[in-house]
């Protein structure tokens, strides 16, 4: 069996066509079509319905595809594993976050990581909860750091911190002079939230909803980013409810402050997510110990 072939097979699958792979992968179409001829040749099976000029996977392709991402996913880590051993090759650990993690706790983490593990690279892809999830299923990843719930059964998951989602308002609000408000007060100022359906939002909501004020406050505007609605709150042009994770450095500069809302606490649990595997990444299970210990 030549891993070639399989990896060949799955970015024929993934890119949607002979073509694309072969431009990928630096190689002509006809030497990705006999790599999938000598599989279909291994399997007895044909891989790939070609009728109607389109390219559409069996049911044997489908199943042969689970498989050989796993068998791609091994062979990679036996090759890091009896490396790393032989201190021949440094290892890669490919990580992905959610967008609060990715951008806000990560890079002191991994930096400080890295000072004790110097052998160890990292490659890390930022984006949604689900998207994320999807590439640690894929195996493009070898653990998911993510803020929002995630229920898969074949995945393990486990809670490694809590983020605290705190109220910000802009350095020279009339607050300014206060600790803390009642959530009654709440509605007098213009919220800046997150799109909907962001993860933060439905927290934020469902906590205001509870305590029947959510109605009553006037939404100023919708903004796509943690990071353009904290300039919006910083240019008083309203307040937000911000993962504390996120503010900490416009907090120690002063541009924002935080005030409480009385009898309010909020809170998100942040999540480790990783695939079952007998043989799993040394600087992975590293990695992990060293995350726990650094948000105790």
């Amino acid at each position: 069996m030549n891993i070639g072939n399989l990896e060949m097979f799955c970015r024929v699958i993934e890119e949607g066509s002979i073509s694309q792979a072969a431009r990928i992968g630096y190689v002509s179409q006809p030497a990705v079509t006999s790599k999938i001829r000598q599989l279909e040749k291994h399997y007895g099976a044909e891989l790939f319905d070609r009728t109607g000029g389109k390219l559409n996977l069996t049911e044997s392709g489908s199943a042969l595809y689970l498989f050989a991402k796993e068998i791609i996913d091994c062979f990679k880590r036996s090759e890091e594993a009896v490396k790393g051993i032989a201190n021949l090759e440094a290892t890669t650990l490919n990580i992905g976050a959610s967008l609060t993690i990715g951008e806000y706790l990560l890079p002191g983490i991994l930096g400080e990581f890295q000072k004790e593990n110097r052998n160890v690279n990292f490659n890390l892809a930022i984006g949604n909860t689900p998207n994320i999830v999807a590439q640690l299923e894929n195996r493009d990843i070898d653990i998911a750091l993510v803020e929002g719930i995630v229920t898969h059964d074949d995945l393990n998951i486990e809670k490694f911190a809590e983020d605290e989602l705190i109220m910000v308002i802009p350095s020279n609000h009339r607050w300014n002079d206060r600790s803390k408000i009642n959530i009654e007060e709440l509605p007098q100022e213009k919220m800046i939230w997150r799109e909907k359906n962001a993860g933060i939002r439905e927290i934020v909501e469902n906590v205001l909803r509870e305590n029947n004020v959510l109605e009553k406050v006037k939404g100023h505007m919708e903004l796509g980013s943690t990071q353009s609605i904290k300039s919006a709150v910083e240019a008083g042009m309203g307040i937000s409810i911000l993962p504390r994770l996120s503010v900490t450095r416009e907090l120690e500069l002063g541009v924002l402050k935080h005030v409480t809302i009385s009898d309010i606490h909020i809170t998100r649990d942040l999540w480790v997510v990783k695939i079952a595997s007998r043989f799993p990444k040394k600087s992975m299970n590293s990695f992990i110990f060293h995350l726990k210990k650094l948000t105790k």
